[in-house]
């Protein structure tokens, strides 16, 4: 009836991804893309130590995507102003970085772009915490 339990446990971790994703808020979200993104370089990472190529490759094209079609898609730059070009300047350099790890197998690229996220994602979280003076701090 069932066709192995791999698939039953993938389903499963789908269902718990798709349910965090629907109650997080816009700022979880965000997080939750940075730390997409952090998760897939490392494993882009262990790849090229590992020197298989193909994994590497899909690897850093899925933390290029999650930048691009996540982060830097999600920036309005109207209402984001100064800031929210800034951002976009950024993860474009990021996923420029990142297509130069992939031809070049490059552990010290994707150490140099996780830095950059991680300390993004670490300031992203830190607004969160700050107590409500009124202003909008979202880019969107």
């Amino acid at each position: 009836m069932f066709s192995s339990n791999r698939y039953g446990a993938k389903a499963y971790s789908m269902v718990g991804l798709e349910s965090g994703v629907l109650g997080a808020s816009p700022h979880k979200l965000i997080v939750m893309l940075f730390d997409g993104a952090l998760a897939a370089i490392a494993n882009a990472r262990h790849h090229i130590v590992a020197r298989h190529i193909v994994e590497k490759s899909t690897a850093i094209d899925k933390a290029a995507t999650i930048i691009e079609s996540g982060l830097r898609a999600s920036l309005n730059k109207e209402v984001g102003g100064a800031l929210a070009l800034t951002l976009d300047t950024m993860y474009h350099y990021l996923c420029q970085r990142l297509l130069q790890a992939n031809l070049t197998n490059d552990v010290e690229i994707l150490d140099e772009v996780s830095l950059h996220l991680r300390d993004l994602r670490d300031a992203w979280n830190a607004i969160e915490h700050r107590p409500d003076d009124g202003v909008n701090r979202t880019l969107k």
